[in-house]
């Protein structure tokens, strides 16, 4: 273990943090905590959603301490900071990353300092995609909650993904293993290249599935990939058993994605608990609408494609019949369900644990989940 991370210190803390500022000597005088900030610090630690706290059994005492860090990490001298930064990471939810990196660890070995650590940062670098990816998609509810941009406003909502972004890399650098550090960094670059794809893409009727499935698993399935090859690392894996892992997490990620796109066309927004539609509103064709529009003749097609940008309440009635008339939903589903098989294949690599079974089940739960 590293001297950094047994002493809870490195380039992110506070004491770094007032160096950094000039300040370590004299630092300013904190303003007393009101009534509301200490509610906030008491309150309940986050459970996991009902369908997934069996999933998340054997590693649900780590998990609780990676939300301990991250509530130490998150945390600012200026209240309304404090406040925006809380806030912001309640729009989690899952803790789906934090779990792969944990459950990968377990099912090679057992989950170490580090572990925990890894498991942080990516969360952190999940929730910024989150809340950035919110302000492109103009999103107001994400948990059953206000976005931040809809809460506060659009500057607010970009700084605070750049600040958690910054924050997960400086955390990063308490691993002192430059290695894991450019793993990390890589995939955060990777994140923002297949966002700024998607961006490219809007509007473009004649993508291709082949162009969608690379977007989505630079967009979502890097980062699932990097917290099982980092979880499996740190593990102790075998190098078949970290790359098994690593395969896992990108399938496991594919098919997340593409179940949340299927969601946000033909999903209930009170169960999904986030906006939907934003899809379509934003003309980002997603495989459900691409293999819709392959299937449909030219008049229809065209018909379709120009209600592109168009608010889901005026696309989705449209949209539901075309779908009654093709099989894109079942096609959909079932390219869904291919990955989710793939994934669970690649489990085989590893001896039969309580953790090797908590994947697959967590497998099980991205294909039939509804929120």
């Amino acid at each position: 273990m590293s001297e950094g991370l047994a002493a809870g210190k490195g380039f992110c803390s506070s004491e770094a943090s007032a160096a950094l500022s000039g300040s370590a000597t004299s630092p300013p005088q904190a303003t007393p905590p009101s009534e509301a900030d200490a509610a906030r610090t008491h309150r309940p630690s986050w459970t996991p959603p009902q369908d997934l706290q069996s999933i998340y059994a054997p590693v649900r005492r780590e998990l609780a301490q990676v939300e301990q860090l991250l509530e130490q990490e998150l945390r600012s001298r200026f209240p309304a900071l404090d406040e925006l930064m809380r806030y912001g990471f309640r729009l989690g939810g899952k803790r789906m990353r934090p779990a792969l990196v944990l459950l990968s660890a377990k099912a090679c070995g057992h989950v170490r300092t580090e572990h925990l650590l890894v498991a942080a940062v990516v969360e952190l670098i999940h929730t910024a995609t989150l809340i950035h990816d919110d302000v492109l998609d103009e999103a107001t509810i994400r948990r059953h909650l206000e976005t931040v941009n809809a809460r506060w406003n659009t500057e607010a909502s970009v700084l605070l993904g750049d600040y958690l972004f910054t924050h997960a890399l400086c955390l990063a650098t308490r691993l002192e293993d430059i290695s894991v550090y450019r793993l990390l960094s890589e995939t955060t670059r990777t994140l923002c290249e297949g966002e700024l794809r998607q961006v490219h893409q809007r509007g473009n009727s004649q993508m291709t599935e082949e162009e969608y499935l690379d977007i989505i698993w630079e967009k979502t399935a890097a980062l699932c990939q990097c917290a099982c090859d980092l979880g499996a690392y740190y593990g102790g894996a075998s190098p078949a058993q970290r790359q098994a892992l690593r395969r896992y997490g990108s399938d496991l990620g594919i098919a997340f994605q593409i179940t949340d796109d299927l969601l946000d066309l033909l999903g209930d927004e009170q169960t999904v608990g986030k906006s939907l539609g934003t899809d379509l509103a934003k003309q980002k064709l997603t495989l459900p609408v691409i293999r819709l529009l392959s299937q449909l003749p030219d008049p229809d097609r065209t018909g379709l494609v120009e209600l592109f940008g168009q608010p889901i309440q005026v696309v989705r009635p449209i949209l539901r019949q075309q779908f009654e008339r093709t099989d894109a939903v079942r096609y959909t589903q079932q390219k869904a369900a291919e990955y989710i098989r793939q994934a669970k294949s690649h489990l085989e690599v590893l001896s039969p644990s309580a953790a090797r079974t908590a994947l697959a089940q967590l497998a099980d739960f991205v294909l039939a989940r509804q929120f």
